[in-house]
């Protein structure tokens, strides 16, 4: 079970992000995306069952992997082995420190004193994959504010809660779910049957930390200008409307937070996607975009203490 070495590996992992970021070359997660994409092509039939198999081979081996090399790592070093383990893989999966960056980024380019908005519609493409091509200055800057909330949860809180209940595999497993469900979890065209499994195993998996990050969102509400209440209220009022079971709680509870109102109609490759309102207050503007991304930090902190605290409660080291 998860330990005291698990929890500090996670506070190490989480330390490396603050510091560095993401891995500039040669990025894991990146690595596993173009493996797990050359092997869903192999793998591709147009079934539900096929995508199944994949998922077991893309999520299973790295985990497989990943727990014979915690457990060596542990007969070598012994608790440091798995300190070490654990910080590495909590440092890959992480992305919160890149979020904040996205979202100054964003900030920035919209901020200009410029009519032309292609820079901001490419970068926008770094935090979610709706199209952008005829989305105005403050279409942009909603965008960007509901990908940095939900982006807190699967880049943030879900590493760390899942690495401080089933320790580095947990966080691998985690990981790699996420990323095919981005690849696959399509529910039309060419995946719509392949991708089930994945989109199905992401939405489990993302249970827990959608309702902690929404939680936790409350309860910081105040440091960003708002209160929980607003944000209580618009997370079990407007959340239903969302298509997605985990992001819906997410997103609402951030608009509730920031006294703005998200959601609406999103088009994306193939599809058009219909959020509904979440929250009460004026439509999200450019001048909200630092002021998520500082919500999106302090989640990310509460997030590693909460799984710190979960992590502690292992019975051996």
């Amino acid at each position: 079970m998860p330990a005291p070495s698990v929890a500090l590996g996670l506070l190490l992992g989480y330390l490396a992000d603050e510091a560095w970021g993401d891995p500039q070359r040669g990025h894991p997660v990146a690595l596993y995306g173009r493996a797990a994409d050359a092997l869903a092509q192999r793998m591709w039939q147009d079934e539900k069952a096929a995508g199944a198999r994949f998922v077991a081979v893309a999520v299973g081996g790295p985990t497989l992997a990943t727990l014979v090399l915690e457990r060596r790592a542990r007969g070598s070093f012994g608790p440091l082995g798995r300190v070490a383990v654990t910080a590495a893989a909590t440092w890959v999966a992480l992305g919160g420190r890149s979020l904040a960056n996205e979202a100054q980024v964003m900030h920035d380019l919209l901020d200009a004193d410029t009519d032309d908005l292609s820079a901001a519609r490419v970068r926008l493409g770094h935090l979610c994959s709706r199209d952008a091509s005829d989305l105005d200055r403050d279409d942009l800057a909603r965008a960007a504010v509901e990908s940095v909330a939900e982006n807190t949860s699967d880049a943030v809180t879900g590493p760390l809660l899942w690495g401080a209940v089933a320790g580095p595999a947990g966080i691998v497993a985690y990981r790699c779910a996420n990323t095919l469900d981005a690849m696959v979890g399509y529910r039309t065209g060419r995946y719509a049957q392949f991708g089930w499994a994945a989109a199905r195993l992401d939405d489990l998996l993302n249970v827990p930390p959608a309702r902690l990050t929404a939680a936790l969102t409350v309860v910081a509400a105040p440091l960003v200008g708002g209160h929980p209440h607003a944000a209580w209220r618009a997370w079990w009022r407007d959340a239903p409307g969302h298509p997605s079971p985990n992001a819906g709680p997410v997103e609402a509870s951030a608009a509730g937070a920031l006294g703005i109102r998200l959601g609406g109609v999103n088009r994306y490759e193939g599809h058009v996607e219909d959020r509904g309102e979440l929250g009460d207050g004026r439509p999200a503007t450019v001048s909200d975009l630092p002021r998520v991304a500082r919500l999106s930090r302090i989640v990310g902190a509460a997030a590693l203490a909460a799984s710190v605290v979960v992590a502690l409660g292992g019975r051996r080291g």
